[in-house]
């Protein structure tokens, strides 16, 4: 069995979504994480997911690659180490249980939400760079693309320490982010941009 094969048999579309917090409610659907979504239209089924409402569908490898904007290959990865996947031996169930403890509970939620933050951020960052940047020497310089050009290396850096690095430098990245109220001005940034955009009827984030 390859990566691929061995995530897909080991880890269902609808364990994926429980485990990185989505809240599944009856008949396996949920609110759709990749529009504005306000009663659930995206169904969970064994070997795939769908949206009713805009159409995102794939498997669990697709899922995860979209909800953290990874490669089909980073996702796998990622499924892999967090479900304790083994390409070369079938998981033990052990493995696939969540945490018992509410401190391990507790800081996945965190982690989860400082992971989901900080790729809204990134994506933002690289749309900005791309539809902000100055066209002729002598157009003035947009703030969003400075913003863009500082803070994309270091937005990108954080969000591969908590998708791939050990626990123990996730649980101080995540800590790091809480305490110096960093989350907390990006969330606010996010939410600022969302209405700013709603108010011009732009698309800048969508």
């Amino acid at each position: 069995m390859n990566l691929f094969e061995s995530v897909k048999a080991a880890a269902t579309a609808r364990q994926a979504a429980e485990h990185y917090g989505l809240k599944i409610g009856q008949g396996n659907m949920v609110c759709c994480p990749f529009h504005a979504d306000r009663t659930p239209s995206m169904k969970l089924n064994e070997d795939y997911f769908y949206c009713f409402g805009c159409g995102a569908h794939g498997d669990v490898i697709d899922l995860v690659a979209r909800l953290f904007n990874l490669s089909s290959y980073d996702a796998a990865k990622k499924l892999a180490y967090d479900f304790g996947i083994d390409p070369d031996k079938p998981p033990a169930a052990e493995a696939l249980r969540k945490p018992k403890y509410p401190l391990a509970k507790a800081f996945q939620r965190e982690e989860l939400h400082c992971q989901r933050v900080l790729c809204d951020y990134l994506q933002l960052l690289e749309r900005w760079k791309v539809q902000c940047a100055p066209k002729t020497p002598e157009d003035t310089v947009d703030d969003r693309f400075v913003e863009a050009c500082q803070m994309l290396d270091y937005i990108e850096d954080l969000t591969d320490i908590l998708t791939f690095a050990e626990l123990e430098a996730r649980v101080k990245t995540v800590d790091m982010l809480q305490k110096d109220g960093m989350i907390d001005r990006l969330e606010e940034r996010l939410k600022r941009t969302e209405k700013e955009v709603d108010a011009h009827g732009e698309t800048e984030i969508g």
